[in-house]
């Protein structure tokens, strides 16, 4: 079993030590195409059930991505977004030397709110709304769904925007100075339009940022940001308040 480790492990957990290894040491550099499943039984001596099983379950750890008819490829190392600044998802990507790439799923306006939009944004009675739905790609692997509501009585012309080409980040804060943010985030399980709109499996699971945003006293957007997780995390870095 050339390469495989002497510890008493399944042999899966062999072969997934082999690959990790391999990542570690720079043998397989991010986005380097892993040799194939045949290729791996062959020279481990292992069975190709055992390999399978190996790269089926660092591809879920988020170690590795699979491209069905090319092959297996070292995942990039993990996307981080701020958490307590807000900062576009373009710029982020853009940052890290990524490419950038933007799908407009829905760009509509809403003539009027249902109870929970309508509570959401603290209205008096159902209003206009405009809606966006948008998915973001780093290198054609899609990292996140954006989908934003918003108060066309703060920002104008919102539905006129092309939003492949221009973030709807920068365009709201052109649009409307933001005084005040809320943040609530949780994991859920992929539902049915998650994986079909990120590419990844029902259940699969994703990070959701809930995020308001106020102009003054009035609500300005009401937002969902979901993440797929294992190709992104949430962090922040910032200096705690002196005593």
């Amino acid at each position: 079993m050339t390469g495989l480790s002497k510890d008493a492990l399944p042999l899966y957990e062999k072969v997934k030590d082999f690959v990790l290894d391999n990542i570690g040491n720079g043998n397989w550099p991010h986005n380097e195409k892993l040799p194939s499943e045949h290729e791996l039984t062959f020279s481990l001596g292992v069975s190709r059930m055992t390999v399978h099983r190996a790269l089926r379950e660092l591809t879920a750890e988020g170690h590795l991505r699979r491209v069905q008819g090319v092959g297996t490829f070292v995942s990039p190392p993990k996307a981080q977004s701020t958490l307590i600044e807000i900062s576009s998802i373009v710029s982020e990507i853009k940052a890290r030397g990524s490419r950038h790439r933007a799908d407009v799923i829905t760009l509509e306006r809403i003539e009027a709110s249902d109870p929970m939009l309508t509570k959401a944004f603290e209205f008096p009675a159902p209003q206009p709304v405009d809606h966006s739905v948008i998915v973001h790609y780093e290198n054609e692997m899609p990292v996140q769904l954006e989908e934003r509501y918003v108060n066309p009585q703060l920002v104008k012309n919102y539905l006129a925007q092309d939003f492949t080409s221009a973030a709807t980040y920068d365009y709201l804060q052109h649009s409307t100075p933001l005084t005040e943010v809320e943040h609530l985030i949780s994991a859920v399980p992929a539902s049915e339009r998650h994986a079909r709109l990120l590419h990844i499996r029902e259940r699969d699971s994703c990070l959701v940022l809930n995020r308001k945003t106020w102009t003054g006293q009035t609500v300005a957007t009401v937002n969902i940001f979901t993440y797929v997780g294992s190709r992104y995390s949430l962090g922040s870095r910032y200096l705690p308040p002196h005593k």
